[in-house]
């Protein structure tokens, strides 16, 4: 061992997290083994991997495992394993700090969480689980030597210390140890005494039974000695396997239970919820695969940022390939988690081979096939009967799976055409026909009137927005229901989905939306008529003096109080759309949209009347044009959009306002 200790500082949010979890995070403490164990089995899983990689690889792989060394004595609990190991760098920045984004988020969620909540869920959330250890010991020593350097490191840390020391280490065995010197035990209660043989039994059985890998354990057994008088009792120290080993992707679906399922899913998900749903998948033929894949409960809190790690765990002959294999599940799927057991890939498959493979394509679209079709029994399964009509809200396990992931499900929309009917199928979506139920597309059109020929949405930044836009009046005042969508992707979807069951999808705020049956038409078509004829010199008008605005001013049917709207044409941005685009760094043109005025309101006939005084006059009075700038501006305001120049606009408005006094 060498002199050369440092002494560093954890980051100000990883101390304040392990004051935290230290301080009763855990509602269940035997889970910290499961974890070690976990990050145990990744590590062998990696250098068998970089072993079939790496020829030269200067390391021991004939007999990999995981070993659990007690000293009851001096009550110290070691994890150790042969696997691949860290450097140094790799250990400050995994253990001594917390590398990831949304740190200040978990801890805040951490402070927020009330006793009777299960908080464990959030630590899976942001993947911090090694900390679980401070939750039963007093000291954690971890001493690793990544698998062909010649030295290895120890990092040590005290519970409640904001400081750990890290040195190198000449001697250090290929892999990692993580020691925990452990609490003090309470002698009426042996629930908690991580010393004990029968206690690090039933952990093993209950949470790790299904890892490949070897857990050993070295027992004492006493035996008889010799013979007759000459027998004694004798001592032998023997080490046993606590695990099964069996893949559980292997093993038919009635010979797991749902507890192995459960633990085996935060295993490879990294996770602390349940699964929401288990898919077992076995395909014989001309592609030979298994898979289990699961549904979480819970999204993660980094699922819309670019940190965020997607795809399953690849196998090949239950031989580890990889973590994360993007190959095999889309990214509007990137919350499926699971592995997939491929027999005939090469063992040295990389990741630009699978992107050309044929066999992963055709896995990845019978995987992309069975996830859906789960969903889609899952909304089968909670349809409202008329036994339970009343039913609360979010009370099945569709509901649960669209208010974590249908944002992300929405996407496939966009980037998965041949999948497009399925995900429509199984989407929900707010709208007007209820304000606390969701609506499935088939819902809507069985819902539609008589004569409806069209699937009306409306996009927009709220619900409260959107009910109270203006583009709203006439289909509610005729009992049209109309989808309320609030979700960015949204915005993105429906300019490329066309219709749904030969209903195409019409924006209310595009186009000019045709709510009239033809009797209806043939009624007002002589008042029609006869309104474009008044107003047709004030809608020349202002097209000219809203130029800089507006490409063209209209009369419309689509508003019943207010005086006029804004809309676009069938294939314009929506205001929303241009703001994304605009955020996101991408330049757009400057785009004029048509201003529409209603012929029945009184600012708009009066307007007219006033303009028809003075039309014949070149010069015609200055109060005339501020009214059109403040019946546009308004027009923009009620929809939710901002002014160009909202300054000028309230200058207007209150030097009007002024003269009314």
């Amino acid at each position: 061992m060498t002199d050369n200790v440092e002494h560093l500082e954890f980051q100000a949010e990883t101390h304040q997290l392990l004051e935290l979890m230290i301080h009763s995070v855990y509602s269940n403490k035997d889970t910290f083994l499961r974890e070690l164990i976990s990050n145990a089995s990744d590590a062998l899983d990696k250098l068998r991997l970089e072993s079939f990689r790496d020829k030269e690889l200067q390391a021991d792989i004939s007999d990999l495992h995981i070993d659990l060394e007690v000293d009851r004595e001096q009550r110290v609990l070691t994890v150790r394993d042969n696997g691949i190991g860290m450097s140094r760098a790799e250990v400050v920045d995994l253990i001594g700090t917390l590398a990831k984004s949304g740190t200040a988020q978990l801890r805040k969620q951490l402070m927020e969480t009330k006793p009777e909540q299960a908080a464990e869920e959030l630590i899976g959330q942001f993947g911090i689980g090694f900390y679980s250890t401070f939750m039963v010991a007093d000291k954690v020593t971890l001493t690793t030597r990544k698998a062909g350097e010649p030295t290895g490191t120890r990092w040590e840390s005290e519970a409640g210390s904001p400081t750990y020391t890290i040195e190198e280490v000449a001697d250090a065995p290929q892999g990692t140890a993580v020691s925990l010197h452990l609490k003090p035990s309470d002698d009426d209660d042996h629930l908690y005494d991580y010393t004990l043989e029968w206690k690090l039994r039933d952990i093993v059985k209950k949470y790790s039974d299904f890892i490949a890998w070897p857990i050993r354990m070295d027992v004492e057994r006493t035996v008889m000695d010799g013979e007759g008088e000459d027998k004694t009792e004798k001592t032998l120290v023997e080490s046993q396997t606590l695990n099964s080993q069996k893949a559980l992707w292997t093993r038919p679906r009635s010979e797991v239970s749902d507890e192995e399922y459960k633990e085996f899913y935060k295993h490879v998900s990294h996770a602390w919820d349940d699964p929401l749903e288990t898919i077992p998948m076995k395909a014989e033929g001309t592609f030979e695969y298994q898979a289990l894949l699961f549904l979480p409960s819970t999204a993660p809190f980094d699922m819309f940022t670019r940190e965020h790690k997607r795809g399953v765990q690849l196998y090949v002959r239950r031989v580890f390939i990889m973590d994360n294999c993007e190959e095999l599940m889309p990214e509007y799927l990137r919350f499926v988690k699971g592995v997939v057991d491929a027999q005939d890939l090469s063992l040295n498959v990389s990741r630009e081979i699978l992107q050309q493979d044929r066999q992963i394509r055709m896995i990845r679209k019978r995987l992309v096939k069975k996830v859906l079709a789960t969903v889609k029994d899952m909304q089968a399964a909670g349809a409202p009967t008329e036994d339970d009509a009343e039913a609360p809200a979010d009370s099945t396990k569709y509901q649960t799976f669209w208010r974590e992931f249908g944002r992300v499900l929405k996407e496939g929309l966009l980037s998965d055409p041949d999948n497009r009917e399925t995900i429509l199928q199984v989407s929900s979506f707010a709208s007007t026909h209820a304000t606390d139920k969701l609506t499935t597309l088939a819902e809507y059109v069985d819902r539609m009137q008589e004569g409806q020929q069209a699937i009306y949405y409306m996009t927009g930044e709220s619900r409260q927005q959107i009910e109270n836009s203006p583009h709203m009046e006439a289909l509610a005042a005729k009992g049209l229901e109309v989808l309320v969508l609030t979700d960015p992707v949204d915005e993105m979807w429906v300019g490329s989905v066309p219709e749904f069951a030969g209903q195409p999808f019409v924006s209310i705020a595009k186009g000019e939306v045709d709510l009239e049956s033809e009797d209806e038409k043939k009624a007002s078509e002589q008042l029609r008529e006869q309104q474009e004829k008044e107003f047709a010199d004030l809608t020349g008008w202002l097209r000219e003096t809203l130029d800089a605005s507006v490409k063209e001013v209209r009369l419309t049917n689509r508003l019943t109080t207010s005086p006029a709207c804004i809309v676009g044409d069938v294939y314009d941005f929506t205001p929303m759309l241009e703001r994304m685009y605009r955020a996101s760094g991408q330049e757009l043109p400057e785009s004029k949209r048509i201003l529409e005025l209603n012929p029945e309101h009184k600012l708009v006939t009066g307007l007219r009347d006033a303009f028809a005084a003075v039309k014949d006059e070149a010069d015609k009075p200055a109060e005339l044009a501020e009214t059109a700038e403040l019946l546009y501006g308004t027009a923009v305001l009620a929809e939710g959009s901002e002014l160009k120049d909202p300054a000028a606009f309230a200058r207007i408005l209150a030097e009007r306002l002024t003269r009314t006094l």
